[in-house]
């Protein structure tokens, strides 16, 4: 079993180079269904992720060659052919597999895969993709384990989702790009990443509108092209980084990032007390000093991320006093408190509310990465527990994050992968 070992109380130091967003390239890779051509992805993540939701287009016939040295990933999707089911077994390993199904239905007018998967953080229902893909005129049936929609004709529509889902808006807007007339995308997801996804589909000659607000407006086009596209940085892989600073009250330089996408972590990193400076593209966090308490809401973006909800518990847990994280967005998203629990932390799950009392000290024990954002949250804690931890189950932490020990080695940390 491949496992992390940490062994604290180092101070880090150094500078660290973000990768590009696992967010923004599952869509991506997903969207070059629509071309029907070839699309080149360059300083592409090197993701567990990235891996599988390659095996999923590979499955349904499309050629896709991954350069690991130079971080470029080359799609060619024109042998995708409008009877193509992905492999069950893939899709069920990742929930962003699902993904695949706007730019089928857009491409071929009909389309079935197996339910989706992933981290077991909560329910993720599907409706709102459903729903949106049925507003275009879709007909969608589920059942047996399988979604099946199938249309003569997409026609764009007025499409108002119940909770700004960013899967679900991704979704719509591919299937949209193609659908005949316009289509109107109210109470959309506003993070990055579908501003990103956007630019890569007018690249590819949609005609989209407001990607990355409230409201997206898309104007069918008739048929698609090839691109190249470089994704946007990781702001959550940045924030975890931040944080590797902030729990070891050390001062670090971070490489690659966008101050507009890290609004809200620097927010309330600097409300703890941790100093932030930026420059172009890089960030100097500087946490040493007292840090304090505080109380935090997930919420849709622009608000605090619910994938860097487990990462701050961890930080919090080494602050003196009272804080409160409340989330929002999962409903399962706690898991992460009795690994933390098993290190010394002091945490109390009240409904979706996590009360935190900061411990003098964590202490090293072995602990289990219940799922991507967790299992990063406890290496953080690693970094600043007495003694050695080691972190188990971290092919959750492998889909999200490039060679993180690699990363933290950088910095100075005692960290190493143990295979076997």
């Amino acid at each position: 079993m491949n496992k992390i070992s940490v062994r604290g109380g180092r101070k880090l130091q150094g500078e660290v180079n973000i990768s590009t967003a696992k967010n923004s390239i599952l869509p991506i890779i997903a969207a070059s269904i629509l071309s029907g051509d070839k699309c080149v992805i360059d300083e592409a993540p090197m993701l567990e992720d990235v891996f599988v939701i390659s095996d999923v287009l590979r499955s349904i016939s499309a050629d896709i060659n991954i350069n690991e040295e130079a971080n470029r990933i080359v799609i060619d999707t024109s042998n995708i052919k409008d009877d193509s089911e992905p492999s069950s077994n893939l899709v069920k390993m990742m929930r962003a597999s699902f993904l695949i199904m706007g730019p089928m239905i857009s491409r071929f007018g009909k389309f079935r895969l197996s339910l989706p998967g992933g981290c077991n953080i909560g329910t993720r229902p599907i409706d709102l993709h459903l729903k949106g893909f049925s507003a275009l005129g879709a007909e969608v049936n589920v059942g047996h384990g399988y979604v099946e929609a199938q249309a003569k004709k997409l026609i764009g529509n007025k499409i108002y989702l119940d909770f700004p889902s960013v899967g679900a808006t991704e979704n719509v807007m591919m299937a949209a790009v193609m659908a005949e007339g316009e289509t109107i995308i109210e109470n959309a997801a506003e993070e990055p990443e579908i501003q990103d996804l956007g630019k890569f589909l007018n690249n590819m000659g949609a005609n989209i509108i407001g990607a990355g607000t409230d409201t997206i407006r898309i104007i069918g086009v008739k048929n698609m092209k090839g691109t190249t596209h470089k994704p946007i940085c990781d702001r959550i892989e940045a924030g975890t980084f931040m944080i590797a600073a902030a729990i070891t009250r050390s001062k670090i330089k971070i490489n690659g990032v966008n101050e507009e996408y890290l609004k809200p972590i620097i927010a309330k990193l600097t409300e703890v007390g941790v100093k932030i400076a930026l420059d172009g593209n890089s960030m100097y966090v500087d946490a040493d000093s007292d840090l304090k308490p505080i109380d935090i809401k997930t919420m849709p973006y622009p608000g605090f991320p619910t994938d860097m909800q487990s990462q701050m518990a961890g930080l919090l847990c080494t602050i003196k006093g009272t804080s409160v994280i409340t989330e929002t967005i999962f409903e399962n998203r706690f898991m992460h408190a009795a690994e933390m629990k098993r290190m010394g932390a002091n945490i109390k799950i009240d409904g979706r509310s996590s009360i935190i009392e900061g411990v003098d000290k964590l202490t090293g024990a072995e602990v289990r990465a219940t799922d991507l954002r967790a299992g990063a949250a406890l290496i953080l804690c690693g970094l600043a527990a007495e003694g050695e931890t080691e972190v188990t189950d971290i092919y959750h932490v492998d889909r999200g994050y490039v060679s993180i020990e690699k990363k933290l080695q950088g910095l100075g940390a005692d960290v190493e992968r143990i295979t076997g």
